[in-house]
């Protein structure tokens, strides 16, 4: 059986406040790593990827996924953008940035600059991809 997504209407003109949301996570990310904060740059990294997602979802089908498990949103996306290997790729990146949520946020894990700099390749290859289809 097939389980039903968890989303919230919204409307479509709000994609751009979650870019913007995005990008202010992604602006503090870069801050954070500066000062070495590690975990601080994790987290802004894992709600920027986050945050452009909503956009996405915003913008192709006026919902934002309100599920507890962050990975659903990935389904939501498949469910509303056409399929492409872009696509697929940007997908498989999310879902690692996402993986990483609560281990940087709440296991106790201490995370390095080999940690963030792994974790922001993914965000700028999920980011190209993502900005290359909200521009549209």
């Amino acid at each position: 059986m097939v389980r039903k997504l968890k989303t919230v209407s919204v409307e479509k003109h709000k994609s751009k406040d979650f870019v913007t949301v995005a990008r202010n996570f992604l602006n503090g990310a870069e801050v954070a790593a500066e000062y070495e904060y590690w975990n601080a740059a994790g987290v802004l990294i894992v709600h920027s990827a986050i945050a452009f997602s909503d956009a996405i979802t915003v913008k192709y089908g006026k919902v934002k996924s309100k599920s507890e498990d962050h990975q659903d949103v990935i389904n939501l996306i498949n469910t509303l953008v056409a399929e492409t290997d872009e696509k697929k790729k940007a997908m498989l990146q999310l879902s690692k940035i996402i993986s990483h949520k609560n281990l940087v946020s709440y296991s106790g894990d201490v995370y390095s600059k080999t940690d963030i700099d792994k974790l922001w390749k993914y965000l700028e290859r999920f980011v190209s991809w993502a900005d290359n289809i909200l521009k549209n």
